[in-house]
């Protein structure tokens, strides 16, 4: 194995356990650097370093030496190594950015950190950053709170993103028959800002995420300061043909289906383009960490069903509730997003008059295709004394 590199042995040496969650606090990370690799075992609050083994690690970060030394140098730790590529995290993201998070040098009160709080029907997992004012972060179907993850790193300095699991989703408990809708989801929030001491606060979704954060200003709008939608799944303007049949279908059968996770992950890295490279390599790993338990499927299906079945329209249709939005709101949209067509700018347009819109040059997660575009429209968004609708552009 050779001895283990002076970078590796230092982020160990200043392993800090505090800022990590319970589920973090007993795991094996392989690290790899170059063609060697060693094993992290972290146990009772401490961390050590041991010839790998034979067996399977729960996270795996890899690099080349040049870049464990710049994360060993780095007061930030290695965010900064991941975000350009040259860290790669495979298995768990949650273990994964913990390491990353616990051994980083950075002590002060703004640096990330990792929790659990009651969010309604059970725990929901979090991780958050910076000390200013709150901005909650809300994912996509299917996704963590990893996916959020370049936004908290563009919102630390200035603000305290809080990056959430939705319930049923990562590592938030996963209740069976809830309904995972809007609604569900959304009550969920308020009961984890309250559990956090959390009066009001900025929110930010991406897709699905983007639905529960309307949702939450429509339910509850003396909680939101301002909303920054995603890319966010909207209802169909019309009830599509086959509907009928898809409410037959019971999201309770995940719970019945067996699945092995050799067998998912390789139906679901032939499906998404790029499934063994980059981030979304590292999404899909976090996709099956759920999707492969029985709680995980029948959430995402009761999930899913409930983004394809919900009523456009009809007294509390999305559409006839959508103009009692009160808080100031920014739509982002993907100019190729084929998930949530740019055709959807115009019906929110039309419905929400004084709401700004950005169109960018990119697909349906513009907070991992174009960070800097996305992160420079938020902030400005964000930063605003006078809200006043904008002119959709798009960014280069």
């Amino acid at each position: 194995m050779g001895a283990v590199p002076s970078s590796i042995q230092a982020l160990v040496e200043r392993f800090d356990a505090s800022v990590l969650d319970e589920a973090q606090r007993n795991a094996r990370l392989r690290l790899w650097c170059g063609e060697q690799r060693w094993d992290v075992v972290v146990a009772d609050g401490t961390a050590r370093i041991e010839p790998s083994k034979r067996v399977r690690a729960d996270a795996t970060l890899s690099a080349d030496a040049a870049s464990w030394k710049r994360i060993a140098d780095d007061v930030r730790g290695g965010m900064a190594a991941f975000g350009a590529g040259r860290l790669r995290m495979r298995q768990n993201l949650h273990l994964g950015v913990g390491f990353l998070a616990a051994t980083s040098a950075n002590r002060g009160a703004g640096r990330l950190r990792f929790g659990r709080a009651a969010g309604g029907r059970g725990e929901m997992s979090y991780l958050e950053a910076g000390s200013g004012r709150p901005v909650l972060l809300l994912h996509g179907l299917g996704a963590t709170k990893a996916s959020m993850l370049p936004t908290v790193a563009a919102l630390a300095d200035g603000f305290r993103p809080i990056a959430i699991d939705l319930p049923g989703f990562g590592d938030s408990d996963k209740p069976v028959g809830a309904t995972y809708g809007p609604r569900f989801f959304a009550r969920s929030v308020v009961a984890l800002m309250d559990s956090l001491g959390i009066d009001r606060a900025d929110v930010i979704g991406n897709s699905m995420g983007g639905r529960v954060a309307l949702e939450l200003g429509l339910l509850a709008p003396e909680r939101v300061r301002r909303l920054v939608l995603l890319c966010p799944s909207l209802a169909w303007r019309h009830e599509p043909r086959w509907a009928p049949y898809l409410r037959l279908v019971r999201p309770e059968l995940g719970l019945l289906q067996p699945m092995s996770r050799p067998l998912a992950e390789a139906v679901v890295r032939r499906l998404v383009p790029g499934g063994r490279d980059g981030w979304v390599a590292a999404g899909v790993d976090e996709f099956l960490r759920s999707y492969v338990t029985r709680r995980g499927r029948a959430a995402f299906y009761a999930a899913a069903r409930s983004i394809v079945l919900e009523d456009p329209k009809g007294r509390t249709g999305f559409w006839t509730r959508l103009p009692a939005l009160r808080p100031p709101a920014l739509f982002v949209w993907g100019l190729h997003d084929t998930l949530v067509p740019l055709a959807f700018q115009r019906h929110v347009a039309e419905t929400l008059p004084a709401a700004s819109h950005t169109v960018l040059d990119c697909g349906h997660v513009p907070q991992l295709e174009c960070p800097r575009e996305t992160h420079r429209a938020v902030m400005t968004f964000l930063e605003a004394r006078a809200i006043r609708a904008r002119r959709p552009r798009i960014a280069a």
